[in-house]
Order: C-alpha cells, then structure tokens, then sequence
C-alpha cells in the first residue's frame, strides 16, 4: 500500500471501530491528515474527553497519552509508538522532587504538563506553556518552585516579578539547540521575517523574538498575522505545516537541527496497526494514581 492507501484504510477502520486519534502538532503531515483533533498536548486531552468515542490513540510521546487516561479514565487510551517518551518528563522524578521540596518546605511545585504522571502526584498545580504566567499569578503564594522547565520557568518569572522562583536545571534537549547565535544567522538570512519561538527556548533567544508562544500559538499569530515570512523557533514539522496551510506565506526554520526524534518515532504505519488492534500500547494508570495526578491539573482547570 502506498501512504495514501494507508491513510484510507485508517480512516475507515477508525470509523469502523470508533475511535478517536489524536495527534499533537509535531507529528509528520501524512499523520496529521487523518487525526480527529492535531494541537498541543493538554489541548488534545479535553478534545478526547469531550469527544464521543470511547477508544483514543495519541500520536505524540507518553506524558500526554497518559494525560488523556488522567482526563478520561473511563476511556482506552493507546499510545500509537511505545517507545515514544519525553526527555524533558523524564529529567525529573518523584524522589528527585520530594528531595527538592524538603529543601523548599515554603514553595509551590508547579508542574510543567511535560512531566510523567508519577511526578504530578506530589505537585501542587499544572502548567501549560499557554497558560503558566496566567496560573501562576493566581497563586497565593510568591514562592514558586517550577518545574522541570528552567526556560519556561525563567519565561514566566520575567512575566511575574512580584513572585520568586526557584528553578532546576531542566528543559527540552531540541529547544535549548537554539542559540542567539542562531536567530542573528536566521535575520541575516531573511531580514523581513519576524521571529517566532517557543518559551522553551533559552532566554537569550526569547528575548530576541518578535512573539513568542506554544506551538498552537506560534501557528495561530503566523496564520493571522499579516506579515509574509517567518522564522520558526521550534520542531522543524511546524514550518512543513504552516507551508501547506498558508502557501502564500514563507517560513524558515530558525535552525536546522529542530528535531525530536521521539515525536518523530511515531510513524502512519504505527497509527494502522494500532487501529487494527495489532500494534500501540494500552495506558493503565490504577485508581490510586489517577485520584493523586488529577489534583494538580483540576488546580490548573479550576485557575485557568
């Protein structure tokens, strides 16, 4: 079969079996094309919570499958490539930050939704890269220790100087790529481009962007906007995606190094054979842990 064949047969048997794919914004085009719901990690969790199906299969890496399990625990939630996880959630685990809280009895743990679901057993409230400078300033307490995210973190403390922050030494391998360095050589190259990042970029690159936002935000401002060429600062698929939806448009990769190899791990053949049944791996999270995760994300709900 070719590719096109491939994705017939998915959307049929998807139809068939009911069933809801997703697909986060860094997947390849071929993937995209036949998800239900394509956008960022907690975005995609309540599209599945909303949607009527009662089997859900994430193209994305691990954390956000077991996003979805957290925000629909009724539902059988699959992740299309197993080996897919996020080196950023797995930097940091339940014992490194139980540590780290003893050191700061006083702070708040913020939690980055890119952390494991083990880990968000033991924070107090959950970010999103959209909404973190929003939720943290709602917080009571000016003592904030963010995590796993030092970039985002030092984002959002910019933001928020009324507040003290304590931050690891975390973040995303792919993003931290990025240099100031690099964004001089990307507007040298194309001086009438604006320069789009993501706030896991360093802060020597966020200061030097013309905006700056999540994945789904770099795309909606570059889709309005009325300006003709931009600068990508984030996952190289980004720029084929805004290519096809706006080809009067020209966008560049802001390096050309911009790949994640685990968003990448997930291929169309992977998504066929977990909608056949014969491939992905089933998310099982017990009650227990569930019940736990879910209060730093309801903070966030109830925040946002």
């Amino acid at each position: 079969m070719n590719i096109s064949q491939v994705q017939q047969e998915i959307l049929r048997l998807k139809k068939e079996k009911d069933i809801c794919v997703l697909a986060h914004s860094y997947q390849a085009r071929e993937i995209t094309e036949v998800a239900d719901f394509t956008g960022d990690s907690f975005q995609l969790s309540v599209k599945a919570k909303d949607a009527p199906q009662k089997t859900v299969i994430m193209c994305g890496v691990r954390f956000m499958a077991e996003t979805v399990k957290l925000l629909s625990p009724e539902k059988t939630v699959y992740l299309a490539n197993p080996t897919a996880g996020c080196p950023m959630a797995e930097q940091m685990d339940k014992d490194i930050i139980s540590e780290v809280k003893k050191a700061y009895p006083d702070y708040t743990v913020v939690a980055y939704i890119n952390t494991t679901t083990s880990l968000k057993t033991i924070c107090d409230v959950c970010v999103t890269s959209s909404s973190a400078v929003k939720i943290v300033k709602k917080l009571d307490n000016k003592n904030i220790l963010f995590i796993p995210d030092c970039n985002l973190g030092a984002f959002v403390a910019k933001q928020l100087p009324e507040k003290n922050f304590k931050l690891l030494n975390g973040g995303c391998p792919t993003h931290a790529k990025i240099s100031a360095e690099s964004v001089h050589q990307a507007k040298a190259a194309h001086p009438n481009a604006l320069v789009l990042v993501h706030p896991e970029c360093k802060p020597e690159v966020t200061e030097l962007a013309d905006y700056i936002g999540s994945t789904s935000g770099i795309m909606d401002f570059a889709k309005k906007s009325d300006h003709k060429e931009f600068i990508i600062g984030t996952e190289i698929s980004i720029v084929e995606h805004l290519s096809y939806d706006c080809p009067e448009k020209r966008f560049y990769p802001l390096a050309q190094n911009l790949i994640c190899q685990n968003m990448k791990a997930t291929t169309l053949i992977d998504l066929y054979n977990t909608v056949k049944g014969e491939g992905g791996e089933e998310i099982i999270l017990d009650s227990d842990t569930i019940i736990k995760a879910r209060r730093c994300i309801d903070k966030m709900i109830e925040l946002g």
